[in-house]
This record gives C-alpha cells, structure tokens and sequence, in this order.
C-alpha cells in the first residue's frame, strides 16, 4: 500500500491550467477546465472512459492545442508558443511515461534513457553520470546494457520512468504507468514515482482508473464529461461537517 501523500508547501505553480476547452468537431471534449499544480505536487487525473484525461494530458503535453484558455508551464503560455517553440520547451520542460513504455527496441536501457539528454546536446561525460546515477536509483544498473526485449516489464518502465526524468523536467506526465504491470512491479513503480518526484521537485499529473495510484498523489483532479467535477462524496462530506456543532 503507497505511503500517504504529503501535500507541498504554497507556491508558484508550475502548471496552470485556466478555462481550457477543446472540441473534436460538435463534440466538446474539454469544457473549462482550470486548475493548477505546485512544484512536487502530485495530481490524480481521474475520470470515467471518455471524460477527456488523455485529451487534457495531450495538451498539457504539448501534444495538441486547445481551442481556448491557457496552459502555463512555469508561467510560460505553452498554447501560444510557435511550433518550434513548443517542440523546444517539451524536450526541456517535460516528461511523459506511458503504459507500453514506448523504449526503442535497438537501444539497450542505458541508451534509451540517455536519450533526452542526446537530444539537448549534453557534454557526454555528464550525460553518462547523470545515466549512471539514474539507473542505480531505480535499480537497474546491472541491466544497463539489457535491451528492452531482454527486461520485464516492471523493468521496461523502470527505465521509462528514469528516461522521462533525466533532464529534470518541471513537468511529470504518466498516463496509466502501472495498468499493464502486475500488483508487484506496480507497487515498485508507485514507490519510485513518489520518491523521486519527492527528491527533485517535480510535478506530476497521474491519468489513472488505479486507486493504488490515485493514492500517492496528494489531490484528485477528477473530470467527468470533460468537466472538472468534485470527487465523490466531497460536498457530502462538507455540509455535514458545516451542519456539525462545535466542539468545546
């Protein structure tokens, strides 16, 4: 069972998210969705099937645009960047974990998680130590040279998660990281997210149907119909405890 989340201290956010909409034709798959998220927040995006998560973490992504509001990344407004612009803040500002773990087939675990750091022309030296260090952080140092075909899946993402965490992004995004994973490797990958996002200020946004995920994060941001709702029982909750009398 994840250890209870910790909620961070009050600061400027990294991701602020205000009044985003986005439609596919007639159908509107975001509606004014707005909410924000802290350095080393970790934030559960829950929902239904068809509620719009993959949609919204698209644009937090920088994937797709929205039709209207604004996605700010360290107050940065990313729905107005040029092309080129975007393309250059996503290889230096975000991460992205996928179920499938999305590592390339010919490169071993070293490699792919070097990868990012290839990309924005890291001195080789220091591209190796950061590596180095990544991998025996998430206990897979003897299974450097491994190709992906070669480690399980609790592995594979393993070194998904140190692959999207290399260049120290300000921004996490895992889409459903434990749905094609056991209980077991599950529960390491959970853990592993948690310290580490802990350990280097990073902020999360967690898609998942998982209540064993939901529950390292320290907030719910739950939609439903591509609208932000409030999690289940919560006014409930409130106006009993608004009905309650005070006690002495």
């Amino acid at each position: 069972m994840p250890a209870a989340a910790t909620a961070p201290s009050a600061q400027a956010p990294s991701l602020a998210v205000s009044a985003v909409t986005k439609a596919y034709g007639s159908r509107r798959v975001l509606d004014a969705v707005s909410f924000t998220v802290a350095p080393g927040e970790r934030v559960a995006l829950t929902g239904p099937s068809g509620s719009g998560k993959t949609t919204l973490l698209n644009c937090l992504g920088g994937v797709d645009r929205p039709d209207s509001g604004e996605i700010r990344l360290l107050g940065e407004r990313l729905d107005s960047l040029s092309a080129e612009a975007l393309n250059t803040l996503r290889r230096e500002r975000v991460g992205t974990i996928f179920q499938f773990f999305h590592l390339l087939p010919t490169l071993s675990a070293a490699e792919n998680i070097e990868l990012p750091l290839q990309l924005l022309h890291v001195p080789a030296a220091e591209r190796a130590a950061r590596v180095d260090a990544l991998l025996g952080r998430v206990g897979l140092r003897e299974r450097a040279s491994a190709l992906p075909s070669q480690l399980s899946g609790g592995e594979q993402q393993r070194v998904a998660i140190a692959r999207a965490l290399i260049h120290r992004p300000a921004l996490l995004l895992a889409d459903e990281p434990t749905g094609n994973l056991d209980s077991a490797n599950g529960d390491t990958v959970l853990a592993l997210l948690r310290e580490l996002t802990d350990e280097t200020r990073t902020a999360l946004v967690l898609v998942t149907h998982s209540e064993e995920a939901a529950a390292i994060c320290q907030r719910r941001v739950r939609l439903r119909d591509g609208r932000v709702v409030e999690p289940e029982g919560q006014s409930d909750r409130a106006k009993e405890g608004e009905s309650k009398p005070a006690q002495s």
